[in-house]
């Protein structure tokens, strides 16, 4: 209806630009509407006498509106409008057309196969009518872009999508090439997280338009699928872990599913969920990291009668549990009962091993669980270098001024700089009571410490949970979640407690201590720079231990897992991650690597390699380079060609000295990509053609590309003016406007 009435397509006025073709300049038109407008004006005004009782002024004002613009239309005629428009020279350019060749293609949707209806759609309404023009190259895409002679040669068998990869291909092909145009025909279920913005960058410098056509339904059909299985990458051994499930359904909310998680081969957690009528529900389920190693794990969803897909109910990934023990060094002041149970708490832990000073007189310190018997010897380390040797920091009853000026800046660059765990203790000496309201402990506490003394109270005080503790793997005392909330509402009274003051924006308060009715908190966590900090505002949870029955592990458990948190995700001198550890139909992996000094500063000078262990044994080494932008960064490229899980360890050196290392795992699966996502991703192919000047055309309207797919600025072009005057909709204003002048007057009684 568009073309029928302006006489070209849409994508015309939407990539042209208008122009007047005749030898009078725009101004002079300019004028000549202004003189046209003013003689119907005076032609009314001097009839105002005899027409006075049937013209009054608003009537007047509208018939001069309809003569102005009737001859304003008519001068517009005579300049000779155009559309001035950069289309592509007809057998001189390349349209480009690409088919995705993926299995998801082999979809039916109530009717033939996605790659039928593509095929179908090439066949009768792309391909006769861009060959008259142009010269077409078709290719197949999958993940990779490959030439082919003819549609036969498609058949929806590829193992992922990675529209990015095909795109840029094309956009390095245009270079030498005269593409005009590229039209892609795919159901949109890119497997790679879309198109990469240096490719579209690349596509819009060469102005090179995308042309999307689409197939597919773009919901899904009666189907439950896992979109995501996320947990950290790494953890410690025997550890709670928490996984994050992400599920889409469609016509099966409110129906029940069962949700289990493997390791190995072996259930360790399963419970029921309600699927829930929203577009993406987000679950969670716990269980025990286990021994030391790398474990592959599973998440599936049971299947549901009349599912359409099976093939999606379930997801892989690997955790690597480290069995590296984290050493924790706890300052105490005076001996005291929290002491003694804390120490014993830890005695058995596989990763933790508390190393301890205790001040017992003055001048005399009693050290525990060191490594050697000159460890501490000079009390809390003098050098940062030292202190930076343990991944976590506690600090007891004991004073601020304790610590030297350069002890207590390298206890805040133990946390800033190192990324270590710092938790702070209630007692005697400690908080507002030890002085700790001055900078630098102010700033790395949790909390705004009250400007008073005595804030630290002999007082029955119960332990509470809050919203945020209830969720909080720290606070999880029994494997049910709600067995654990019991539990600590059922917990000893503390035998003291300490006004630790406000929590700061941005802290988590976990647990509060309640004295008569009064709450104030009691655990409280932060994130600084690269660690953590924390204030357990009590010396009195040994009673957890003492007032409870023998095989109550409530107060091991709490403190295992406060200490964990405190030193278990501190980073080694060197720290790597991959961008991916799951690896879907691909072997694409990019490894980054950070590197520090002894001193933790960044460095920019050291040699990084990498040696990877695949599936098979086989082994290599892989050379990073640094990143220019970004002080102590470095980067490589490596490949996983095989199906597997893979080991890197990543050592980081300068000159002939190790700086550290690094261990990490990622794991490759073939045949799974395009189980999921199977439904027409159309925003993404929308969201395609505008970025690069496209168009999104449906399979029914496909028959229009061939019509539009010229106005394109790269290729071959040339400049072409289209005339106007003659468009159908002028010749309808002009009657129209005639018409209604006639009929108004008529109705008023002016004819």
């Amino acid at each position: 209806m568009f073309q029928f009435l302006f006489k070209y397509p849409a994508v015309t006025f939407s990539k042209g630009t208008f122009v007047l073709l005749g030898p009078l300049p725009g101004w002079m038109l300019a004028m000549a509407i202004l003189l046209a407008a003013a003689v119907p004006a005076w032609l009314l005004w001097r009839s105002r006498e005899r027409l006075l009782r049937s013209l009054n002024g608003w009537r007047a004002g509208i018939l001069w509106l309809l003569q102005a613009a009737t001859l304003a239309l008519l001068l517009l005629l005579l300049w000779q409008p155009a559309i001035s428009v950069t289309a592509l020279r007809n057998q001189q350019n390349i349209i480009a057309v690409v088919v995705d060749d993926s299995r998801s293609m082999a979809a039916a949707d109530a009717g033939p196969a996605r790659e039928q209806q593509a095929i179908d759609v090439l066949r009768t309404k792309l391909l006769p009518d861009l060959q008259k023009q142009y010269q077409v190259r078709l290719y197949r895409l999958d993940s990779a872009l490959s030439r082919i002679s003819d549609p036969k040669d498609l058949h929806a068998a590829g193992a992922a999508t990675r529209l990015g990869t095909g795109l840029r291909q094309l956009a390095d092909e245009a270079a030498t090439l005269p593409i005009g145009s590229v039209v892609l025909l795919t159901d949109g279920a890119d497997n790679s997280g879309g198109v990469e913005l240096a490719t579209l960058n690349e596509l819009r410098r060469r102005r090179l338009p995308v042309n999307t056509v689409g197939f597919g339904r773009e919901t899904l059909s009666h189907d439950v699928e896992m979109s995501r299985f996320e947990v950290a990458a790494k953890a410690l051994v025997n550890s709670r872990v928490e996984a994050t499930i992400s599920i889409r359904q469609n016509a099966f909310e409110g129906r029940r599913a069962n949700l289990v998680v493997t390791a190995d081969g072996h259930p360790v957690a399963s419970h029921q969920i309600v699927l829930a009528d929203q577009p993406e529900q987000r679950e969670t389920i716990e269980f025990n990291a286990g021994k030391a190693g790398v474990r592959r794990l599973e998440a599936r969803l049971d299947p549901l009668p009349g599912e359409s897909n099976l093939e999606n109910n379930r997801r892989t990934t690997i955790l690597s549990v480290d069995g590296t023990k984290r050493r924790i060094l706890y300052v105490e002041g005076e001996p005291r009962w929290e002491y003694k149970f804390l120490r014993r708490a830890l005695e058995d832990d596989p990763v933790i091993q508390v190393v301890s000073m205790l001040r017992t007189t003055q001048n005399k310190i009693y050290r525990q669980g060191i490594s050697n018997p000159n460890e501490l010897i000079d009390g809390f380390p003098r050098k940062p270098e030292d202190l930076f040797s343990y991944q976590g920091l506690v600090l007891g009853s004991v004073e601020s001024g304790f610590f030297t000026a350069e002890q207590q800046q390298a206890i805040k660059d133990f946390v800033d700089r190192r990324g270590g765990g710092l938790l702070f203790l209630g007692g005697r000496a400690s908080l507002a009571d030890g002085d700790y309201n001055a900078p630098p402990f102010s700033e790395l506490l949790p909390v705004t410490l009250p400007k008073r003394k005595n804030t630290f109270q002999r007082r029955m005080a119960a332990a509470e949970l809050t919203a945020q503790g209830e969720k909080s793997l720290l606070c999880r005392i029994e494997d049910d979640p709600t067995d654990s909330v019991n539990h600590w509402n059922v917990l000893p009274y503390l035998a003291d407690h300490q006004n630790p003051g406000t929590p700061k924006p941005g802290a988590v308060v976990l647990a509060r201590a309640n004295v008569d009715g009064n709450r104030v908190p009691l655990l409280v966590t932060e994130n600084y720079g690269r660690g953590r900090t924390a204030v357990f505002s009590t010396g009195g949870s040994w009673r957890w231990r003492m007032q409870q029955p023998v095989g109550d592990t409530s107060q091991e458990t709490f403190w295992r897992q406060l200490l964990r948190w405190t030193g278990g995700d501190t980073p080694t001198p060197v720290a790597g991650s991959v961008e991916d550890t799951r690896l879907e139909d691909t072997g694409d992996v990019k490894l980054r690597a950070e590197v520090r000094d002894k001193r933790y500063g960044l460095v920019s000078d050291a040699a990084v390699q990498a040696n990877i262990i695949g599936p098979q044994g086989d082994s290599r080494t892989v050379t990073f380079r640094a990143t220019p932008s970004t002080a102590g960064v470095y980067e490589a490229e490596t490949e996983a060609a095989q199906a597997g899980s893979y080991v890197a360890e990543i050592i980081g050196r300068r000159g002939t000295e190790e700086l550290g290392r690094d261990v990490l795992t990622f794991q490759r699966e073939n045949g799974v990509a395009e189980n999921f996502h199977k439904e027409q991703n159309r925003e993404l192919l929308e969201r395609l053609a505008q970025n690069t000047g496209g168009r999104y055309y449906t399979a029914r309207d496909a028959a229009r590309l061939p019509g539009e797919i010229s106005f394109s600025e790269a290729g071959l072009t040339a400049r072409e003016e289209k005339d106007l005057w003659d468009m159908p909709i002028v010749f309808l204003a002009l009657l129209a406007l005639r018409s209604t002048e006639w009929l108004l007057r008529r109705r008023w009684g002016l004819v």
